[in-house]
């Protein structure tokens, strides 16, 4: 039976990144060895981290003065490698859900945290908005999309301050202005590779601005000058990375997957909406593009169990929703393809016509 692979992360890759990866494991470029074995300071490796971080760079064009890192740790280090390297006085953040506010809470340990607002009310069903952020704030912190509420910020907000941005999930699904940012960092593990490689671009004019020490490690300067390679980097995922960033390319760049990814979203809320079973959590004008979350219409409240077991018969995996949010979630990424949603549409019509 063919699986349609729909988890939140680790997620969907494409093909091409599992099969290259694959071979390089077997024998990396033909040099006898595996990609698993090699040592990360020679001179076959070098080219991958060098091709890697020029590929984000042309995808996103990014300006000049960024630097591109590849770590370790996943995206809730950054939470506090964030504040350690930028917050010296106040900073602002944006709380939008789980990860916002895990981010926020460890930014309190470097300094003054404003919340601008939150949409917690409402179990973080909308993106706040006509709020306010300190122009004396040393950053403004937002999390981009919200994987577990099914929410996304898709545009560049207008800011006082030099933002920071959590993209974990929606990296390379759009077209981002970078001059924007002071920081954007997320787990690969979504929309890029496996887990256990996080991305971090970094202004590098924004450092060094604190008056605290920095543990080596912690310091992004560390990983500037030793371009990544400061300590061990996640070897494989970062030539699994550099797969999914030629697979990209190759499509057309990120201009040519928002356009991909905007259509598979659209027919899928599009069944949501007409479907008498199911109905939406996010408020439209909020919805992910991503994570599509949606549950149960009252009246058919005893069915979800049902259909859980009905979509899995019919090789839907990862569908089911976070606790927090209850119901079905289809992640939609980058590598999903719409023949995908298709089958999930088509389920969920089946089920329909069966109650």
């Amino acid at each position: 039976m063919k699986k349609y692979n729909f988890n939140a992360g680790p997620s969907i890759l494409p093909q091409y990144t599992i099969e290259n990866t694959a071979k390089a494991i077997l024998d990396f470029n033909g040099i006898g060895l595996s990609l698993m074995e090699i040592s990360h300071r020679s001179k076959d490796f070098q080219p991958v981290v060098d091709e890697a971080e020029a590929l984000f760079k042309e995808l996103l064009d990014i300006p000049s003065g960024y630097k591109v890192l590849f770590l370790g740790g996943g995206a809730s280090l950054q939470f506090c490698m964030v504040p350690f390297n930028l917050l010296e006085k106040k900073a602002a953040y944006l709380n939008t859900g789980t990860w916002a506010s895990k981010a926020m809470k460890e930014a309190k340990l470097f300094g003054e945290v404003v919340e601008v607002a939150s949409s917690k009310d409402a179990n973080f069903n909308y993106i706040p908005k006509d709020f306010v952020v300190p122009a004396d704030a040393d950053y403004f912190h937002i999390t981009t999309n919200n994987t577990i509420f099914g929410t996304e910020i898709r545009t560049d907000l207008d800011s006082p301050v030099p933002m920071v941005a959590d993209m974990s999930s929606d990296i390379f699904s759009r077209p981002i202005d970078v001059s924007k940012y002071n920081i954007i960092y997320g787990g690969a593990q979504k929309n890029l590779g496996p887990a256990g490689l996080t991305f971090v671009i970094v202004k590098e004019d924004a450092l060094g601005k604190v008056s605290r020490p920095i543990p080596t490690m912690l310091d992004y300067r560390t990983h500037v000058k030793d371009g990544s390679m400061f300590n061990t980097p996640p070897v494989v995922p970062i030539y699994a990375a550099l797969q999914t960033l030629k697979w990209l390319k190759e499509l057309g760049g990120v201009k040519q997957m928002e356009k991909m990814n905007l259509d598979k979203a659209k027919i899928l809320y599009d069944e949501i909406e007409r479907n008498k079973i199911f109905k939406g959590t996010a408020v439209p004008e909020a919805r992910s593009i991503m994570n599509i979350c949606f549950v149960l219409n009252e009246e058919y409240k005893e069915l979800e169990e049902e259909f859980g077991k009905f979509a899995a018969e019919r090789g839907m995996v990862g569908i089911k929703g976070h606790r927090s949010v209850g119901g079905f979630r289809a992640s939609t990424y980058n590598a999903m393809p719409k023949s995908s949603v298709q089958a999930l549409i088509d389920c969920m019509q089946e089920f329909e016509k069966k109650h």
